[in-house]
């Protein structure tokens, strides 16, 4: 459900795991801020999902 508008937890749990990402090396600083900046405006679950679609589940 894509097109579902995102909640502030969901925000928050996508921001948890870019954070992992970072400290598996995974994202570059730049990466990060540019990630969780998109996380915070985002409005939807899909546009939440495209943030760490290129990152491996098990970080989870």
């Amino acid at each position: 459900m894509p097109d579902v508008r995102a909640s502030d937890a969901e925000r928050e749990i996508v921001v948890e795991r870019l954070q992992r990402a970072m400290g598996n090396g995974r994202l570059t600083v730049a990466e990060f801020d540019e990630r969780v900046a998109a996380a915070y405006a985002a409005t939807t679950r899909g546009q939440l999902a495209e943030l760490t679609k290129d990152l491996p589940g098990h970080l989870w």
